[in-house]
């Protein structure tokens, strides 16, 4: 067996952290960007935590350029498994004594909504969108989170799915409501 190609590091303490998920990528070039995009979202930077913003270029313009579109092939079009990555996350949060979750701690549920438009777009639909105030096409996610007085950090993040996009409606067993998500 080959051994597994050098890449470059990141800080030293997210470097540590990057090392429990090195098993989960296949290639160099993914544990190299998941470096990358743990340093974009936790160090402060000059622009917002936007796709374009992390590789700190300008948006729309600022997303045709190489090193953008290498963080959207790594995030949207490569073979690694987003669900190992967040159990992973999840069992070092909880191995941490300030970051377990504990009894002076809630898990809350919510939902979030996005304004969106057009029909290509998973998830979109005529539905309320709290961050307006009213109800708008968008996109909803039924969100999950730990808190106490401590810490918070997300658990879970999970599309609804409007009744027009499954095919039977509300009769589908595809279909699930904001609660069902939410108790799953």
């Amino acid at each position: 067996m080959s051994s597994r190609r050098e890449i470059a590091k990141a800080p030293a303490p997210l470097e540590k952290y990057g090392e429990h998920f090195d098993p989960l990528f296949s290639r160099s070039t993914q544990r190299e960007s998941f470096r990358q995009y743990l340093e974009g979202l936790l160090l402060p930077g000059e622009r917002n935590k936007t796709l374009t913003g992390l590789v700190n270029t300008e948006p729309f313009v600022g997303a045709q350029l190489p090193r953008a579109q290498k963080w959207q092939g790594f995030l949207s079009e490569s073979t690694w498994d987003e669900r190992a990555v967040q159990v992973e996350r999840l069992k070092l949060l909880r191995k941490e004594a300030a970051t377990a979750p504990n009894n002076q701690g809630v898990l809350v549920i919510d939902e979030t909504g996005d304004r969106k438009a057009g029909h290509k777009t998973a998830h979109v639909g005529r539905q309320y969108l709290g961050s307006v105030g009213k109800i708008d096409d968008g996109v909803v996610s039924v969100t999950s989170l730990w808190a106490d007085s401590q810490v918070y950090y997300p658990l879970e993040v999970e599309p609804y799915t409007p009744e027009p996009h499954v095919a039977k409606g509300r009769n589908d067993p595809a279909f699930r409501t904001k609660l069902q998500i939410a108790l799953q």
